[in-house]
């Protein structure tokens, strides 16, 4: 692609913003308004649990296929198709009557969400030479932040005063002004060695997360030794090693292997694996202690976000330029064990705290940390591979991310039932929770204290993760800006 003038580059960045805002906006206002979801749906804690990973199992499993998408098609357009779809199907998602249908939009919201990702990050990859990519992704990531933070906020108040629907309905015109953006700023790109689409590694990737997925969430009512629980963790594992197999055979594959031969490529997905588990988790479970436990409004559990938004926004641009400056290593190591320290935070924040005893200070130390580890490590996959190869690289990137907060849902979600059910000590404890969870129906005096135990345990072990992503990042990210393989 011919050298751009700076005034259209700002263009291309404000079209990707725009884009990415979609999902951003979209997920941080569902996540402060789910308690609100769970209970008018009457969704069990599986269900609320399901909400958000239907969304996030397509998306992780067919982002490796939307960014290969774009490398052949182009960019652009696969970009726009994924706003268009991701527009459609959260109008969809507003209008479901039940919790299966809303489940259901949500997933198709994430094939729109699988397209227009990791088209973004790829339009960004071909647009900003090598020097400047750390500031431009840090630049996306802090306006990203800002549109994200208008989301908790929004999706607390309609939870409180109106109706959570609107959630999705105000994507529509955001997606409309992004098209239009995209139209007339944005040129096609594309990777002209480009081939085929690998239809094969798709199906295994979503039959073989979908089966564990269902499995780990499941557990904790059917029971571990039930046949259909052992059948989807059996199938899962094997539909996944056959994912491995596939992709190793096929000529086009949408994740190819030998992009893990890259020292720096392999060890920034395993810290972005880490690293996102351990914010996915933290950001699921968060507004059910706020508002369960600590009595607050969804209003006021969003405003427990601002933090997080605020100080990405601000300065992210400038993380990135200190990373284009010195290298990845100091943010992707010190980054991620600041996000773990403030994660220990909210988990020693006693039942009663108020804001400032309570979240202010976990979530600030958790922003501080993102903030210096999410541009360097966009931009570190990014510049791990060949030019041609941008499109791949943020997609299996994007998906390791997701895929994270997949399992980090499931698989914290069995922990939060043991810690609870071992403290309640009841029967009926499963049922308790969801009770709890949904703020109505029949539970113990002793239910919100296990509740909040539970989502202590949560929290410590999102903040161990988050620890070894940074020793993660200090072992594999790059000193200085590396050479591609």
């Amino acid at each position: 692609m011919a050298e751009l003038s700076k005034s259209r580059k700002r263009w291309i960045l404000v079209a990707t913003v725009l884009g990415s805002s979609l999902t951003f906006i979209d997920g941080s206002a569902l996540g402060v308004a789910l308690p609100a979801i769970q209970r008018d749906l009457g969704a069990g804690p599986a269900a609320a649990q399901w909400i958000s990973n239907a969304y996030l199992l397509t998306l992780g499993a067919l982002v490796l296929i939307g960014g290969a998408a774009g490398d052949r098609f182009g960019r652009r357009r696969v970009f726009l198709v994924g706003v268009v779809l991701f527009a459609l199907s959260s109008v969809a998602c507003g209008l479901a009557p039940t919790a299966h249908l809303l489940i259901a939009g949500r997933a198709v919201q994430g094939i729109g969400a699988a397209l227009l990702t990791p088209g973004a990050l790829a339009l960004i990859g071909a647009t900003f030479p090598e020097k400047d990519r750390g500031a431009a992704f840090g630049a996306w990531a802090g306006a990203g932040a800002l549109f994200g933070m208008v989301g908790p906020l929004i999706g607390g108040w309609l939870a409180d005063h109106a109706d959570w629907r609107a959630i999705f309905w105000i994507n529509a015109p955001l997606a409309a002004l992004t098209v239009v953006v995209t139209l007339r700023a944005v040129p096609e790109s594309r990777d002209e060695s480009a081939k085929g689409l690998d239809w094969l590694g798709a199906v295994l990737a979503v039959a073989g997360l979908t089966a564990l997925t269902w499995a780990l969430t499941a557990a904790p009512d059917l029971g571990w030794a039930d046949p259909t629980v052992i059948t989807g963790l059996v199938g899962g594992a094997v539909l996944l090693i056959g994912f491995l197999w596939a992709e190793a055979k096929e000529a086009h594959p949408m994740m190819p292997l030998g992009l893990f031969g890259s020292r720096v490529f392999s060890g920034m997905n395993l810290l972005t694996l880490l690293l996102y588990f351990a914010l996915g988790g933290a950001m699921f479970f968060l507004p059910f202690e706020l508002i369960r436990v600590h009595g607050w409004s969804a209003t006021g559990a969003g405003s427990a976000m601002l933090p997080f938004a605020a100080v990405m926004g601000l300065f992210s641009g400038a993380a990135g330029k200190l990373a284009d400056r010195f290298g990845a290593k100091l943010s992707l190591g010190v980054g991620p064990m600041l996000a773990g320290v403030g994660l220990g935070l909210l988990a020693l924040m006693p039942p009663d705290a108020g804001y400032v005893a309570g979240p202010l200070a976990g979530m600030t130390v958790i922003a501080i940390g993102m903030t210096l580890a999410v541009g360097p490590l966009t931009a570190a996959v990014m510049g791990a591979v060949k030019e041609g190869h941008t499109g791949v690289a943020s997609g299996v990137n994007n998906a390791v991310a997701r895929i994270a907060g997949l399992l980090a849902i499931a698989l914290l979600g069995v922990l939060l039932s043991a810690v609870f059910v071992a403290g309640v000590e009841a029967p009926d404890a499963r049922e308790q929770l969801g009770a709890v969870m949904a703020g109505q129906g029949d539970f113990s005096e002793g239910a919100v204290t296990a509740f909040h135990r539970a989502f202590q345990a949560v929290m410590a072990a999102c903040a161990v993760c988050a620890i070894l992503a940074g020793v993660v990042g200090v072992l594999t990210a790059p000193g200085r800006p590396q050479k591609t393989v």
